[in-house]
């Protein structure tokens, strides 16, 4: 009774297993065995997930677009750095006329914003003040370039001694600021520009339009370098063909018994 009570009960068990789930299995385990991929993982020709290329997809038109933007940029940077080198006193021209423009409309803004509705008196007659004073500044740069280069020399020399005094100063007072000794020293040093600038302005200003050529070059120069090795890093990874079109996942069908 023992032996008919157990076949019954297996007897229930199998037939409580889905139709066809025991070929699957056997099915699956003789695959395993054989060293074959499970039945359902990756189709033929498809590179596990793991081995994707790291500019694949839209990390790969990112970087595309990177490696363009990087090499226009450094083209434009070396051009610019050649210009001010070749014809450093037509770039202070150049920029002395740009400054004054920025002087005039600057000021005309701060004309018209002296007379707001919602503006409180010390502040608009101080708004008015500087933007009369601007729009005068710039007139002046538009009378000729050594006005304009002058003035542009100026300006910049006050705001560096400006700056360089405020940096020291709040270095020197609080004992506890990070990096205090190298704040010092730069405060000192942009003052000590300042002072140059203010003293001797055309002289100093075409050694800065010098130095501002070699700097816009040696940078040019690195951004093309950098893009071009972006380029070829996404050669030997180029985007697959199966990332721009839906995968749908092919199945076979069971094995009947």
């Amino acid at each position: 009774m023992s032996f008919s009570s157990d076949d019954a009960h297996g007897a229930e068990q199998r037939r409580e297993q889905p139709y066809g789930a025991e070929q699957r299995g056997a099915e699956q385990r003789g695959a395993e065995q054989r060293g074959a991929e499970p039945y359902g993982t990756a189709q033929r020709g498809e590179r596990p997930p793991e081995f994707e290329s790291p500019f694949a997809g839209a990390l790969g038109m990112l970087s595309n677009a990177t490696w363009q933007v990087m090499v226009t940029t450094g083209i434009i940077a070396v051009a610019l750095g050649v210009m001010v080198l070749a014809w450093p006193g037509a770039t202070l021209a150049v920029l002395g006329a740009l400054f004054g423009a920025y002087l005039l409309i600057t000021g005309i803004f701060q004309l018209a914003g002296a007379f707001g509705a919602h503006v409180p008196t010390h502040l608009r007659v101080l708004s008015f003040i500087s933007g009369a004073l601007a729009v005068l500044l710039g007139l002046l740069c538009f009378r000729g370039p050594a006005q304009s280069i002058l003035l542009l020399a100026l300006w910049i020399g006050f705001a560096w001694l400006i700056r360089g005094v405020m940096v020291t100063a709040a270095a020197i007072s609080h004992e506890g600021l990070p990096a205090r000794g190298w704040q010092i020293f730069f405060g000192v040093i942009s003052m000590l520009a300042g002072i140059i600038l203010i003293v001797a302005p055309f002289g100093s200003i075409t050694a800065l339009a010098v130095v501002a050529g070699i700097w816009l070059l040696a940078l040019g120069v690195i951004e093309v370098f950098h893009g071009v090795q972006l380029r070829v890093q996404l050669g030997h990874h180029p985007p697959r063909e199966a990332e721009h079109r839906p995968h749908f996942p092919r199945f076979r069908p069971h094995p009947q018994p």
